[in-house]
């Protein structure tokens, strides 16, 4: 059978998809080859000829809208412009955003799977260096200030905004959650020198 040109590329994003999903929600011990295979619709034999095995796979999934312009990057009412001379607000502000909270299965990778990496291989974890570099070098670009001075704040503000919602996803109490997650996008963006524009206060990625 014939497929069409782009027919691999998107059987392969399928089972990333189904991946991503899977491994923010249970962990990556927890996944098994065939329920990832059968989430993306398809048999546990295609997995092959696509990924050598599972932590091939796990690289692929490290992946986030910052490296990668066809990651459906945000979530339901957030968009991030990453060309936008304010890219770094609201980076910040789609990391701590109430949506990001809630969409565990869409989360950024480098939120949801932090310790697995640390678990993981060389390669892995070099993966998810890549995200969290691409992430300080959207918020530097937004930052004034020279040199090691700006690099610093961009590593702080960057560790602040996944930290925060790592911290955040394992409280149980919802409202103590919330004001963590305000607390550290005030501090981030302060941090960073970035006035709360008014009409922030009406998007639907507010906080809460």
């Amino acid at each position: 059978m014939a497929y069409s040109a782009g027919h691999r590329d998107a059987v392969k994003k399928r089972v990333i998809d189904s991946a991503r999903k899977l491994f923010n929600r249970h962990c990556f011990d927890n996944v098994s080859l065939k329920q990832i295979m059968a989430g993306a619709g398809l048999t546990h034999g295609v997995f092959y000829s696509y990924f050598k095995n599972k932590s091939d796979l796990y690289v692929e999934v490290l992946a986030c809208f910052l490296t990668d312009p066809d990651w459906k990057s945000c979530w339901e009412g957030v968009h991030v412009d990453l060309s936008a001379t304010d890219a770094g607000a609201q980076v910040v502000q789609a990391y701590l955003s109430r949506q990001h909270f809630e969409d565990v299965e869409n989360s950024c990778p480098m939120v949801a799977l932090p310790t697995d990496v640390a678990r993981s291989g060389e390669t892995a974890r070099r993966a998810f260096e890549t995200a969290f570099r691409a992430m300080v070098a959207v918020l530097e670009q937004s930052l004034t200030g020279k040199g090691l001075q700006r690099r610093a704040t961009a590593q702080a503000i960057a560790a602040l905004s996944i930290g925060g919602m790592v911290v955040a996803r394992a409280i149980v109490d919802r409202a103590v959650a919330d004001e963590l997650r305000d607390s550290c996008m005030a501090m981030a963006l302060k941090l960073g020198g970035w006035e709360e524009p008014p009409e922030w206060k009406h998007r639907e990625f507010a906080s809460k």
